[in-house]
């Protein structure tokens, strides 16, 4: 158990308003807003990463590193405007990561289920899709001339990636093995042959999905004995080698592994496929350190290799994994995701800079997650509660759901959880309601922002919003008046010559 060390300064009143005049000069310099052009913009998606997973999150990053937790800072905190987005989609008061990621990517609330597709869709109807194909913040990004990248800890053609590139009606067709004959015979395509066949030309695209792109009964390379990681595909087609024979004379590389992809030399890398699952990765706490990269190692490649661009980059990056530790109950492996994307966020950090960077980190929806119980200062997050209750006198940890797997009676009552290892990984925290899988939450979910146009990002805001603010600031998609004086390229007149060489230092550096 967690034993809380008394700060004695934390006794001191000084000490509390120290802090609160630091914070203040600090916050009276954000009076000079940041108006530059963006020429890179980056959006952070924490799939189900709620206000309660964020606060979570910072808790147990602290006590990672032998701190009580509470007075930790996320990397995502130190941003210096916050914001509230309504997630709900069109047809759906608690939403799913496919109608929202349309309305995040594509400026368009959405049908829940289907992806860039406006709401004149409707999910599965494969007749539905023409005429009603929406376009992402990365084709903007793209078609302005930008490089652009996904990079993701699920597979790449799942619900929040595929909004970026796909038209689909349903999020569930990550293969045409996965489809219904009628939608193929009605010429609806998969998600998987999207992903190469609309945008052909993404610079980087890291995640897992092997299986989607190879023919049926394709032995994985990685797995070959194990026949559920075998290829989906019905029409034979062998999408990994497709896109690499376009690529062969254009720098372009396929890695499959963690040790592939780090042997790369970015410099020399214009285009770049990494698959490193048939499905999605693992979660970080179960991650193969040897065959497996992590979201920070992914990210930085791929900044590294968008960046060379001179006229910038538009990079997705999601932690998707934070959302099906949550649905199976597991809080444990949610929040460790939630602070491995943190860490990817602190190296992007340290790989752009403010004044020409637009980064925004937010969520997609959140979760029924909590935590609470009058824990002390410095309680593991993942412990009991103080006291046990005053109505079956059992004891509870302070992480619960309000629906989900962990619901359990034993001999007609709830679970004793002091008989059982509830810190250990894959606990499944108790729930309210017994359900297989745990659902979403409908509450707002926060934008954290930073750079150039970030004060845009300002208030309680319908979630189509962002991608709009994004564009805004990078002189592309349909706002672009504000930008002719400037002709496309980021206005650093009000910064000194030596900051700027400083700042130019530690790019190059990085």
């Amino acid at each position: 158990m967690f034993i809380y060390v008394i700060v004695e300064s934390e006794k001191d009143p000084d000490f509390w308003k120290e802090w609160a005049q630091r914070t203040l000069k600090n916050a009276l310099t954000l009076q000079d807003l940041n108006k530059n052009v963006a020429k890179n913009i980056i959006l952070f998606l924490g799939d189900g990463m709620g206000v309660p997973t964020v606060t979570a999150a910072r808790i147990l990053k602290g006590q990672m590193s032998g701190q009580n937790g509470e007075e930790t800072q996320l990397e995502m905190d130190k941003f210096p405007y916050v914001a509230l987005s309504k997630t709900y989609n069109t047809n759906a008061q608690v939403p799913d990561s496919a109608g929202t990621a349309t309305a995040y990517l594509c400026g368009v609330k959405a049908n829940e289920g289907t992806v860039g597709v406006s709401a004149a869709a409707v999910r599965s109807q494969c007749n539905t899709t023409q005429g009603n194909e929406v376009k992402s913040i990365l084709k903007w990004a793209k078609d302005a001339g930008k490089s652009v990248g996904i990079v993701t800890t699920t597979r790449v053609n799942h619900a929040t990636p595929s909004a970026a590139y796909a038209h689909c009606v349903d999020r569930d067709w990550y293969s045409d093995g996965d489809m219904p004959p009628e939608a193929l015979q009605s010429g609806c395509k998969d998600i998987a042959r999207q992903l190469f066949e609309n945008i052909p030309d993404i610079n980087v695209i890291m995640g897992g999905g092997r299986r989607s792109m190879y023919p049926r009964n394709t032995p994985d390379v990685e797995y070959p004995g194990d026949k559920k990681h075998n290829g989906t595909r019905k029409d034979g087609r062998n999408l990994v080698a497709e896109w690499t024979d376009r690529v062969k004379d254009k720098k372009g590389y396929y890695a499959w592994n963690r040790k592939e992809l780090l042997s790369l030399n970015p410099n020399d890398v214009d285009y770049l496929l990494g698959l490193f699952e048939p499905g999605d990765l693992p979660y970080e706490l179960e991650r193969n350190k040897e065959t497996d990269p992590s979201l920070t190692e992914m990210v930085d490649v791929a900044i590294k290799i968008l960046r060379k661009n001179e006229r910038g980059f538009y990079l997705l990056v999601e932690g998707g994994r934070i959302d099906h530790g949550h649905h199976e109950g597991k809080a444990k492996q949610a929040l460790h995701e939630a602070v491995e994307m943190d860490r990817a966020i602190t190296r992007a950090g340290l790989l752009t800079s403010i004044y020409d960077t637009l980064t925004v980190v937010t969520a997609d929806h959140s979760h029924v997650f909590s935590f609470g119980g009058y824990t002390p200062r410095g309680n593991s997050i993942f412990g009991l509660a103080p006291i046990v209750s005053d109505v079956d006198q059992k004891p509870f940890t302070s992480i619960l759901y309000g629906n989900g797997p962990g619901f359990k009676l034993v001999n007609g009552t709830r679970e004793n959880v002091s008989t059982v290892h509830y810190e250990q990984n894959n606990y499944q925290a108790q729930s309210a309601v017994p359900l297989s899988m745990e659902t979403h939450g409908g509450e707002d979910v926060a934008i954290f922002s930073k750079g150039p146009m970030a004060h845009l990002l300002h208030g309680v805001q319908e979630q189509h919003y962002i991608p709009h603010v994004m564009a805004y600031a990078a002189c592309i998609g349909q706002n672009k008046d504000h930008c002719r004086a400037n002709s496309g390229s980021p206005s650093l007149s009000h910064i000194s010559p030596t900051l700027a060489f400083l700042l130019s230092v530690k790019w190059l550096l990085c």
